[in-house]
């Protein structure tokens, strides 16, 4: 048992207590400080670094859908490739029945070969004529000089004035004869005139016929015009199909960008070319992506929206209004190793510590964004069908003009 009394045990607690009461009070000066100097460090950051970062997670992918239209009607026969398939520019997407676009074509074909032949009958006819004009100088020349002769044989009586009369009439005969004929030169010359066979306006427009002919028959193939991958897969074997109709889509993945809308409230310090950190939510914080302020929108999302908002009415309330901002990669390679697919989410971080730049850009654009050169070369291959049906049928032909 214990020899301790409770008056005694009374006194023991009354001098533990006063301990306890200090330590706690040093424990919340303690914590004071350090909320003190969190707010301070806090502030500090801000004001020298903090404030200088604007960021969002209002932003998704965005990025070209090329869509897939054909250019002439036709029946599907051959679908080339399907969603997600991987295809290159100029690969075989879709073709279409081409029965009818290669009558035509062989039909243009023929035409413009008819036509060189008659052209060159045209650059015949003028050295024919001219052939003919000189020949008639020579008759007028000779029944002039027949003429004079007996001209001077009447005035001495040697010969009648009715032989005299004949060969006046054969002067006058031949004279008309080489006006016919020089009249006949002139209008051959003006059918050819400055111009030579490949040239001709006839030959042009058997040409132009001809060229529209292959391009018909050319584009019952419809090729990808950019790399990309399939999507929106929507034709089917056996459809007739009208120009314009939507069959599918190319979605080339190593030309998107991000679309971030920022607050209004956060465009004060923003400016292109400002850099831009980009975290994706499909790969996480631990995949961050480098970009740059390609573009801040000219408007609001609501200002472009088919039914814009009417505030002037009385139940009007102010909304912070964002504003789209273009943010392009700075490594397209990034793509690479972490593609991203249209429509994702993203976070965005823009550093506004680089001010140089402007807020709107201020030169016109010097190269197109982006283009295709598939189309340019099936009309090459035309111009070269062309050139040889023309060489084919100027064999063994030296006419030039």
């Amino acid at each position: 048992m214990s020899s301790q009394t409770p008056l005694a045990a009374d006194n023991t607690a009354a001098t533990q207590q006063p301990p306890q009461k200090n330590r706690r009070g040093f424990l919340l000066r303690l914590l004071g400080v350090v909320v003190v100097l969190a707010i301070i460090g806090w502030t500090a950051w801000y004001f020298l670094d903090g404030r200088w970062y604007e960021s969002t997670d209002d932003a998704y992918v965005n990025g070209n859908v090329v869509q897939i239209t054909p250019q002439v009607p036709g029946t599907v026969v051959t679908i080339g490739a399907d969603d997600g398939d991987r295809v290159h520019a100029g690969d075989v997407l879709i073709k279409l029945d081409g029965s009818n676009t290669q009558v035509a074509l062989a039909e243009a074909q023929a035409g413009l070969a008819s036509t060189v032949r008659k052209v060159r009958g045209l650059y015949s006819n003028v050295s024919g004529a001219r052939a003919d004009v000189a020949a008639r100088k020579i008759a007028v020349d000779k029944a002039r000089q027949d003429f004079n002769r007996r001209r001077d044989l009447a005035k001495s009586g040697a010969i009648s004035a009715e032989e005299l009369s004949h060969a006046q009439d054969t002067l006058t005969t031949a004279e008309s004869a080489l006006t016919a004929a020089q009249q006949q030169y002139q209008t051959s010359k003006v059918l050819v005139d400055d111009t030579v066979v490949a040239s001709h306006p006839d030959v042009q427009t058997a040409a132009a016929k001809l060229r529209q002919a292959y391009l018909d028959n050319e584009r019952t193939t419809i090729v990808a015009p950019v790399d990309g991958y399939v999507a929106k897969r929507s034709v089917q074997l056996g459809q007739r199909i009208a120009p314009g109709a939507p069959l599918m889509a190319v979605v080339p993945l190593h030309q998107v960008w991000i679309d971030a809308n920022f607050k209004e409230t956060q465009l004060t310090h923003m400016r292109i070319g400002q850099p831009v950190e980009i975290t994706t939510d499909v790969y996480g914080s631990s995949v961050k992506y480098k970009g740059t302020v390609q573009s801040l929108g000219v408007g609001t999302g609501s200002a472009f929206s088919l039914l814009p908002a009417q505030n002037a009415t009385g139940n009007w309330i102010k909304i912070v209004q964002r504003v789209p901002v273009r943010v392009f990669f700075s490594d397209p390679k990034q793509l690479d190793d972490h593609p991203l697919r249209i429509g994702l989410s993203t976070d965005v971080e823009v550093s506004l510590h680089d001010q140089n730049g402007p807020m709107l850009a201020t030169q016109a654009p010097t190269q197109p964004a982006f283009s295709t050169d598939v189309y340019q070369k099936q009309l090459a291959k035309a111009d070269g069908v062309i050139e040889q049906i023309i060489h084919a049928n100027m064999a063994g032909s030296d006419v030039t003009k």
